[in-house]
């Protein structure tokens, strides 16, 4: 679901847990998964999370949010939880990786020329706020002393995280004054400072 993420629990394992909500009808492409941890009182994080990202819920009767994955990350952290996420892309045939990786190319074409975030702003990672890159014009960013573009730059942080991605929605996954470049693009809205 572009653009949203569920925040839920298995007792299973996780890979069960994916093909299961990627086969409902309706859903348009698998599941990618962010992260996965294993953590005591899995039902008090999951209430927890839930309450803390109510105000971001889309529908009050499911687990979608419409949050940076980063928010509820930072939170699990604290959890002292061991990191279960999947390496790679979790699909019960090539069709839907292909319309997985299809997706994830959607939208990834971003331009800085009609946004509000200025030449020379500073992004943040939504793998680790401490990776950075830096707008350099309407299409391209510096990342490491070398001019790419965000879908390029992103995925590279994706494999150094241990995903196995072979193509990635780069706006989706760079912030900026803590909101992603498709939450601002989405909202229209004037950046301060």
């Amino acid at each position: 679901m572009p653009d949203l993420i569920k925040i839920g629990r298995t007792d299973g394992p996780i890979e069960d847990r994916v093909r299961q909500l990627s086969s409902v009808p309706g859903v348009p492409v698998p599941f990618e998964v962010f992260f996965a941890a294993e953590v005591e009182d899995a039902i008090g994080w999951e209430r927890a999370l839930h309450e803390a990202f109510d105000d971001r819920r889309v529908n009050s009767r499911r687990e979608f949010f419409r949050v940076s994955p980063d928010k509820p990350f930072a939170i699990l952290r604290m959890a002292h939880s061991r990191n279960v996420t999947p390496k790679h892309d979790i699909a019960d045939s090539k069709e839907e990786l292909e319309a997985l990786d299809r997706e994830r190319r959607r939208g990834s074409n971003y331009s800085f020329a009609n946004s509000p975030i200025p030449k020379g702003a500073i992004l943040q990672s939504v793998f680790d706020e401490t990776i950075e890159c830096q707008v350099i014009d309407e299409r391209s960013v510096m990342f490491r002393g070398e001019n790419t573009s965000l879908s390029r730059s992103a995925l590279v942080v994706a494999h150094e995280k241990g995903h196995e991605w072979k193509t990635i929605r780069g706006p989706a996954y760079w912030k900026y004054d803590g909101r992603t470049l498709v939450d601002i693009k989405e909202a229209g809205s004037e950046i301060e400072g």
